[in-house]
């Protein structure tokens, strides 16, 4: 056999500060059967061996120095995967390990924890919890969440008890350990049962949370810091996590073992005592201080011992805080905290008690200070109390004898009485948390559990006591039960493989558990010398040295050579050597009977219930305890008493032989905590004590019996893959175990240093490096031989160039010498043509001068001629030009100045006539409500002129009447006043014919006096009536031109009026179509009046907008509210509207008031409307009907329009069912059916979150934007309608109550639509990310599209024997998924802004899934690998480009950056410095994590050791950067903002021919024909 030691060949030195230090073989002499080897070791240092050639054939031999493994090797995952493992391979393995900041690391079924000493919460955060969700151990790095993981597996597929065993010596991170696991387990998500998952965000269950509530509790009752740790667990605790069939965590039960009552009363230097007494004195409040006379720490005797109270980088008072919230959170509430308080600080003042020393005796007074703090606190007397800790009964048969006791015996009665309340009191903590744990229910519906054994490890220091003996005793048990579950699980791996082996020979400790625990044994004596009234450790270690000082247990037991009160004992890791002294005490551990009665006599409920709890615990207990030895003295005096009593011994042994039965009776994991160094530094590594811990947790032991057998063992394709180079590539093509066999063959010539089981080779010691260095030397060949061919192609390609270059240059210099003759042969014919060409030149030059001369005297001849007959015709022509041009000036400003006056003309008529066109569209435009107001107001005004024109005409025809009687009596007067002018004209001829007629005449002319008075006085009357007549005129006059005048301006402001509202109307429509690119918020009502029939439907708002729905409505008066429509004058508030807006006539309301502006009443339309909206009313009555054909034909079976890439459908064949929906409810608000429309708008709502959250898969992608966009036009309505409420209140259009009940419903409709925006897309983009979480995966880590650099993970040829192994999806299937949700979104017509949103999010998910999955992959990350990723997401940069969202690329920063390090030299320090440089936004740790997975090829060169560890430095210098990025919650759809509301002009009426709505149909109708009306 060849030898393994040759020069050159690394291997192990024992070192006093290391433990192993590297050497190698530097000389090797062979002298006759003589061999010297010479070691140089890593320190400088030499050192030589000398052997034979026989030993030095076997590399196992104890007398050589151990072997190195390869490079590779030296920092396995896996210990047992060690080619030579050894104890310096496996320390040195732990170590490199360790440097490289990788505290887990396996060996076969135990998982080594080293101690960090420093916080590293990036391995325990919740993404790294579910990345080992439902993964197979060995899948991942090494971690204990791993371990957690294969116990929660093994326990669902077996259906069978787990237990994870976490040991470790004190400081090694035992409790932290436990912690974390119980952590996972609580914590955790079941990625194979989807429906039981929990959001990242949800809070745990009330179980969950109370199980990690016991973590603090226990820690602050049972935690204490000593020399080694800061948080050392003074206790052993078994907890039981129970699961349902489920299984899902229904509970948990605690059992603790062994509390180190002790520490309550004393403790070394540097050490503390239970972290609770300091938690009470820094955070308690001034009110309990003062309640329960607090003190600062250094006045509390049991406190100040230690002399350090203080924890570098623990507050106390924040911890005790959070003390309180456990306790609260395990049901125990303030009251009963406040309880325990006080039975604690009635510890801290009973250490305080003074008690003075007697000769003989000791005294205490009943009213010492501290004594009645105490008694006040714990209810008891203090008389009795001061009493019976001086004095002590003593019970014989016939009396009882009370004596005193000494000053020593009545300090430990005090301490007696404090450690056993604290016991008890910590016993009634973990009853009262496991029945709120594991009630009877719960443990019913428990099917299996998972218990947690947080142990101490093997103890040994310079005095080692009653507490040490115990611990290690425990340790025994544990590494006997660990040793045997080792041995059984490696003969089943044999037998199931079938392969031959030979029985292993394993050290087995059971004579030491038999010292301790037989019947006549260390226990059993010391529990036999404990219950004797004058038991003494004396006599107790002579019936030791009797029983066990013989050669029977000589191997076992030692006695010293010097002195009598120690013992030592043989354990598996070390000897021990213990002290006697205080074991029988601590053994007893009891208190005075009659301490125990003043006790239970306590006036304080709560502590008799905790000592009658722990009585009941020690009741349970007594039947298993140890019973006395038979050989024992006779029952008598005190001893009958004391008999009744079980000793700690015992029930510590029946407590861990109950334990050992639990966990025989499950499946056991282990977990070995080491503590890498005795400062408690961060991250240094002390060799020996390393070593030591190695050995005491059986850890070599394992490897040991793993050496015995086969350690070394690989499956069939693994070791193929990995050695196939070995042997000639004729045999690549052949099955896979013809592939080994042949292999094997040629490597390893003794057959019995492997054996070939079913799936799996296993190998002896060695062989893995024997294979290695031939696989090394098969390498190198290929590499030789590769290099000889490429340097003879580089030389032969050398010498062709050489060779062309001198070809080249030869023909270059002969066309050099033939061009020089054809130069000078071209320069003789081209002088010989220069002469001719110049002669030829001359001449003709010559001639061409001549020629010139004569051409310019005849031209100059010539010219004169012509210009003078030009001159003479251009005089005449200007002439004619001048009269010409003045003429037609003339006519021209006479043309012009008619022109301009015409056009003048023209303009002003036509600016007239546009006014009144304008005009006339300004009614139009104008709300109907108020240009009817303006109109109810004209004619109102016309009729009250009408009136008052009518009296006063009448009361003219009186006057005119009056006027004709008094002409006519002024004629009848005339008429009488010339007959009696004519009479007095005969009577004067008569009188002057006879006298007479005298008298006749006299009486004649005394009438015609008296006619003449009357005559004036009715001329006088006459006169007045014609001043009468006169002024009446004037004053009817003057009224009528009132009148007049007040119609004309009536017309004109009318006229006004109507040519205004024109205008705005014509510049409406102008500015609409500059209005599709902005916002729209659309709001308005149309109120209505009851009980004014002139009012139709208000006013307008004050901006003035284009009406969306006017048509008028009339009083109703059975609904909630008046009509409001939301769309009654608003278009986009805050806009202008552009001049070139050309509407459709189909989609376009007109006011009623706009056919009025041109003289037509509209009666008729009026009349028309009423109509319409009665039969709208009376279809809005159904509401029954149109409910059920909105939620069935418009949602419910709706036919959704798939998107098409040639024929895309419009905006109302997407938008249709939204738009429907706003007009039915835009009618409802405005005929009054506001409770109606609030049921509806719910029952559309709540159908349409239903349809949307029944698709599911990849159908909910087209419905789920289809409805999302729908939703959005619906909220975009409501918008509208919630700034009419502003313009409403505004104007102060509606009623009080009106305008609340109104702004009520448009809340509450606004906030449901927004919600129910959000829901869907909620749905939508969960459905949407588990669509792509499938694929991101193996299309953007597994997929591999460039061909040439394909790796199937370095099985290279193995792809023909195994066939090409494709992931499930590749990057065709996650762009085109990407496309047709871009293109969903698209089609739909949503917001560019809510695109961007869902895309990010999927792009979000997609970088940080592959990099934390790339993070996790062991021996994935390559060079290679790292070039096929780099390219996948080159494809999905160049896909956001294409699609306008190049924002997506910076979601991928993290795994751009991490491919880029794949491809990256890491060979040098100046490299490592070049990628931080590069990858700046990875974190150091994420660097660390990268380059110590990288897997390096054959052709790299190999990472260093030193760069390791700088990059382990690196990384430990920024511990708090975190590992993994935040995980994207697959049940979350990530941030989204509701986007602006769209822009809505008009309501829209289409509705698709194949929709069958009739009802609605109608509706449609009604209310676009009323719109035109």
């Amino acid at each position: 056999m060849v030898s393994h030691y040759e020069i050159g060949t690394r291997c192990w030195q024992p070192d006093d500060s290391e433990g192993w230090i590297s050497a190698e073989i530097t000389s090797k002499e062979v002298n006759s059967d003589a061999v010297t080897l010479v070691l140089t070791l890593e320190n400088g240092n030499t050192n030589t061996i000398t052997t034979t050639l026989k030993d030095i054939e076997d590399e196992n031999n104890p007398n050589l120095p151990p072997l190195s493994n390869p490079p590779i090797l030296e920092a396995s995952e896996d210990l047992t995967n060690l080619s030579y493992l050894n104890e310096p391979a496996v320390l040195h393995g732990i170590k490199m390990r360790y440097q490289q900041l990788n505290i887990y690391t396996y060996s076969g079924i135990v998982l080594i924890a080293t101690n960090p000493f420093q916080r590293v919460d990036n391995l325990y955060s919740p993404e790294i919890i579910q990345m080992y969700s439902s993964r197979r151990r060995g899948d991942l790095e090494p971690h204990l969440f791993a371990i957690a993981e294969d116990a929660y597996r093994c326990m669902i597929r077996d259906g069978k008890n787990q237990t994870i065993v976490v040991s470790g010596e004190s400081g090694a991170g035992k409790t932290v350990s436990a912690k974390y696991v119980m952590r996972y387990f609580a914590t955790v998500e079941d990625a194979d049962k989807p429906t039981s998952k929990r959001s990242k965000s949800a809070s745990l269950s009330k179980t969950e949370e109370q199980i990690l509530a016991t973590n603090p509790i226990m820690e602050a009752f049972g935690n204490a810091k000593t020399t080694r740790n800061d948080n050392s667990s003074r206790f052993g605790k078994y907890i039981e996590i129970l699961f349902d069939q489920n299984p899902d965590i229904v509970g948990a039960k605690i059992r603790t073992y062994l509390l180190e009552r002790s520490r309550l009363v004393f403790q070394p230097a540097t050490e503390r005592n239970y972290h609770i007494f300091y938690q009470l004195c820094a955070g308690a409040t001034d009110e309990e201080r003062e309640l329960l006379a607090l003190k600062p720490v250094g006045d509390f005797q049991y406190l100040n011992q230690g002399g350090d109270p203080v924890i570098p980088n623990v507050n106390d008072a924040e911890e005790f805080e959070a003390t309180k919230t456990a306790l609260a959170t395990v049901g125990i509430d303030l009251d009963m905290q406040a309880q325990i308080f006080k039975i604690l600080a009635a510890l801290l003042h009973i250490g305080n008690i003074e008690i003075t020393a007697g000769r003989t005796d000791s005294n205490l007074s009943s009213t010492e200070p501290s004594l009645v703090r105490v008694c006040d606190l714990l209810g008891i007397d203090p008389f009795l109390f001061a009493k019976w800790i001086t004095k002590r009964q003593i019970v014989t048969r016939s009396e009882k004898i009370v004596t005193n006791v000494n000053y020593k015996q009545a300090v430990v009665v005090r301490d007696s009485v404090a450690k056993y309340i604290y016991s008890a009191l910590f016993d009634w903590l973990v009853y009262v948390t496991n029945q709120s744990l594991a009630s009877k229910e719960v443990e019913e519906s428990a099917k299996t559990f998972i218990g947690v054994l947080d142990i101490y490890g093997f103890e040994h220091f310079q005095r080692n006591s009653f507490e040490q003996f115990c611990i290690n005793y425990a340790n025994e048990k544990l590494q006997q039960e660990f040793t045997q579950h080792v041995f059984k699980l490696e003969q089943d791996e044999y037998m199931r493989e079938e392969i031959e082996w030979t029985f292993i020979e394993f050290s087995d400790n059971q004579p030491c558990i038999d010292l301790i625990e037989a019947r006549i044994g260390i226990l059993s004596l010391l529990d036999e010398e404990s219950r004797l009234p004058a038991g003494s450790d004396d006599s107790w270690i002579q019936k030791l040295y009797t029983n066990f000082d013989v050669d029977k247990h000589k191997t076992y037991f030692k006695k010293p050579r010097f002195g009598k009160t120690s013992f030592t004992v043989h354990h598996y890791a070390m000897d021990v050597n213990y002290e006697s002294e205080g074991f029988i005490e601590k053994n007893r551990d009891t208190v005075p009977d009659e301490h125990l009665e003043l006790l239970m006599a306590s006036t304080n409920t709560f502590l008799k219930e905790v000592l009658q709890a722990s009585l009941d615990v020690a009741k349970a207990e007594a039947p298993t305890a140890s019973t006395p030895a038979k050989s024992g003295p006779a029952k008598r005096g005190g001893a009958a008493l004391a008999n009744r009593k079980p000793t700690l011994g015992g029930i510590f042994k029946s407590s861990l032989i109950e334990l050992m039965s639990t966990i025989n009776s499950t499946n056991v994991h282990y977990i070995r905590c080491i503590k890498p160094n005795e400062a408690k530094e961060a991250w240094k590594f002390d060799g020996p004590m390393v070593l030591n811990q190695l050995r005491a947790c059986g850890v070599l032991e394992t490897i040991r019996i793993s050496c015995e057998g086969f350690p070394t063992r690989s499956t069939f394709e693994e070791f193929v893959n990995r050695y196939y180079m070995i042997v000639h590539s004729s045999y690549w093509d052949k099955p896979i175990q013809d592939i080994a066999h042949a292999i094997l063959k040629k490597s390893i010539t003794q057959e019995n240093k492997y054996q070939l089981g079913k799936t799996k080779i296993f190998f002896r010691a060695g062989m893995l490096a024997l294979l290695e260095n031939m696989r090394s030397a098969r390498l190198n060949e290929c590499a030789v031989l590769l290099q000889k061919n490429l340097r003879r192609l580089y030389y032969r390609n050398q010498y062709l160039r050489i060779r062309g270059s001198i070809i080249a240059a030869q023909a270059a210099f002969r066309g050099y010498l033939t061009r020089q003759r054809m130069e000078k042969i071209r320069l003789d014919t081209a002088a010989t043509k220069i002469q001719s060409t110049w002669r030829g030149y001359s001449g003709r030059a010559e001639y061409l001068v001549r020629r010139e001369a004569i051409i310019k005297a005849q031209a100059v001849i010539r010219g004169y001629s012509a210009r003078k007959n030009l001159l003479k015709d251009r005089q005449d022509s200007a002439a004619l030009t001048i009269q010409r041009t003045y003429r037609g000036s003339v006519a021209r400003r006479s043309y012009k100045s008619d022109r301009r006056n015409i056009v003048i003309v023209q303009n002003l008529w036509r600016k007239r006539m546009a006014k009144q066109e304008l005009e006339q569209l300004k009614v139009e435009a104008r709300s109907v409500s108020h240009f009817k107001e303006v109109s109810y107001h004209l004619e109102n005004k016309v009729v009250e002129l009408t009136q008052t024109l009518a009296t006063r005409t009448q009361e003219n025809k009186k006057l005119s009447e009056q006027m004709d009687q008094l002409e006519a009596q002024l004629a009848a007067w005339q008429e009488k006043h010339n007959s009696l002018q004519s009479l007095a004209t005969d009577l004067e001829n008569e009188a002057a014919g006879a006298n007479e007629h005298l008298k006749r005449a006299d009486a004649l002319e005394s009438k015609l006096d008296q006619l003449k008075q009357k005559y004036d006085e009715s001329l006088s009357k006459y006169q007045a009536k014609e001043l009468e007549v006169e002024e009446i005129r004037k004053t009817m006059a003057d009224k009528t031109e009132k009148l007049e005048l007040a119609l004309q301006e009536s017309q004109k402001e009318k006229e006004e009026t109507e040519t205004n509202l024109t205008t705005q109307i014509e510049n409406l429509k102008n500015e609409i179509d500059k209005l599709a690119a902005r916002p729209p918020v659309a709001n308005g009502n149309s109120m209505r009046n009851n009980g004014d029939s002139r009012s139709l439907n208000g006013t307008p708002t004050s901006n003035n907008l284009l009406a969306l729905q006017g048509s008028k409505s009339k009083p109703l008066k059975r609904h909630s509210m008046a009509g409001n429509s939301p769309l009654k004058d608003s278009g986009s508030v805050g806009m202008q509207t552009p001049r070139d807006f050309n509407p459709r006539p189909a989609s376009m309301t007109s006011s009623p008031g706009y056919f009025a502006a041109f003289g037509d009443s509209g009666n008729d339309n009026f009349s028309t409307e009423e109509s319409i909206d009665i039969q709208i009313e009376n279809i809005l009555d159904e509401t029954e009907d149109i409910q059920i054909e909105i939620l069935r034909g418009l949602i419910q079976n709706l036919k959704i329009p798939q998107p098409s890439g040639e024929n895309p459908a419009s905006e109302n064949e997407v938008l249709f069912p939204a738009h429907i929906i706003n007009l039915v409810t835009s009618e409802m608000w405005r005929l009054g059916f506001v409770k109606e429309s609030e049921m509806l708008l719910a029952g559309v709502m709540q159908t349409i979150q239903e349809q949307v959250m029944s698709y599911q898969g990849e159908d909910i992608i087209m419905p789920g934007a289809f409805w999302l966009s729908n939703v959005h036009e619906m909220l975009s309505f409501v918008f509208l309608a919630e700034i009419n409420i502003v313009e409403n209140e505004r104007s102060n259009e509606m009623g009080e109550m009106e305008f609340q009940e109104y702004e009520r419903l448009v809340g509450l409709v606004k906030h449901d639509l927004e919600n129910l925006e959000f829901n869907i897309y909620h749905t939508w983009m969960k459905e949407l990310k588990r669509l792509i979480y499938k694929m991101i995966l193996p299309a953007v880590i597994e997929s591999q599209s460039l061909p040439g650099f394909i790796t199937n993970e370095g099985n290279r040829f193995l792809s023909k024997v195994l066939g090409p192994s494709s992931p499930h999806f590749k990057m065709d299937d996650l762009l085109d998924f990407l496309n047709r949700v871009q293109k969903a979104l698209k089609v739909y017509y949503l917001e560019p802004d809510v695109i961007r949103q869902a895309v990010l999010e999927l792009l979000k998910l997609v970088g940080v899934t592959s990099f934390n999955d790339l993070l996790s992959r062991r021996n994935f990350l390559s060079w290679k690998r790292g070039l096929q990723i780099s390219y996948n997401i080159t494809r999905i940069e160049e896909w956001c480009k294409s699609n306008e969202v190049p924002e997506g690329t910076l979601k991928l920063e993290h795994l751009m950056q991490a491919t880029k390090l794949l491809q990256l030299k890491k060979a040098t320090l100046n490299d490592i410095a070049i990628i931080y440089d590069i990858c700046w936004t990875l974190t150091p740790a994420q660097i660390h994590k990268l380059i110590s997975q990288y897997h390096v090829a054959d052709y790299e060169v190999p990472i260093s050791p030193e760069i390791m560890k700088a990059i382990a430095k690196r990384a430990y210098e920024n511990d708090q950067d975190p590992l993994l990025l935040e995980t994207v919650p697959l049940d979350d759809s990530g941030p989204f903002e509701i986007a602006e509301p769209r822009e809505l002009i008009v309501l829209e009426t289409y509705m698709p021919s194949w929709l069958q709505v009739p009802t609605l149909r109608r509706l449609a109708s009604l209310t676009a024909r009323n719109s035109q009306a």
